[in-house]
């Protein structure tokens, strides 16, 4: 019987330590939310026609 134990790599980890400041993250989630927000206003707009 083989018990040895490893750990698998998970490259998603790695990639995390690069990730923007919080409040870069926050404001570009901002503008993309109000940019999807205008979208779907507009779409709202077309539908009463």
């Amino acid at each position: 019987m083989n018990l040895d134990i490893f750990w698998l790599k998970d490259e998603a980890l790695e990639e995390s330590a690069n990730l923007p400041a919080p409040e870069i993250i926050a404001a570009d989630i901002t503008t993309d939310l109000e940019a999807a927000m205008e979208q779907f206003a507009t779409i709202a707009e077309d539908l009463k026609k």
